[in-house]
């Protein structure tokens, strides 16, 4: 059994969830990585970030967000609404905001995205997507996503793939 790993950056410019395409640089790292049979898992390190599997929707708002990705958020600000002062959730609390602004010396606000986390915890880090001769199977009209819910500030994030077969 072979394993591969690659790796790319992503940028997060945006002051709102932002959703980038991944599915060529996973097919890039099948191809790269030699294996016919197996699986590609697309993962996350960060905590408030998802990777998904969706629909290609051709139409998107003037900021380039697909209509369908727009509506999924929708539906979360429904549920879990965006995090827009402090006290409004728990999280983040006295000792946390210490911790990040002493220790980290980041600004205060930058811990306001409780939401990102909720919504990262339900949605989920990592999708595993079978690979069969050489190919992702994502069906007819699916695309990997990798989904940044924290738009507190402009970020440069990770999105790893590990292939695993033969």
């Amino acid at each position: 059994m072979t394993v591969y790993h690659d790796a790319i950056e992503v940028r997060s410019h945006l002051h709102k969830p932002m959703f980038h395409d991944v599915t060529d640089a996973a097919t890039a790292a099948v191809a790269r990585s030699g294996i016919q049979m197996g699986t590609i898992t697309v993962y996350s390190p960060h905590t408030t970030c998802s990777v998904i599997i969706q629909e290609e929707s051709h139409d998107t708002l003037y900021d380039g967000t697909k209509f369908l990705l727009q509506d999924m958020l929708n539906r979360l600000e429904v549920d879990v609404p965006t995090c827009r002062h402090e006290g409004q959730y728990l999280h983040p609390g006295p000792a946390h905001i210490h911790h990040a602004v002493d220790n980290l010396k980041e600004e205060a606000t930058w811990s306001l995205n409780t939401d990102a986390h909720i919504r990262s915890a339900f949605i989920g880090r990592s999708e595993t997507i079978p690979v069969v001769d050489a190919r992702i199977e994502l069906g007819q009209f699916g695309q990997i996503y990798f989904v940044d819910f924290d738009g507190v500030r402009d970020r440069t994030r990770t999105v790893h793939f590990q292939v695993v077969g033969e």
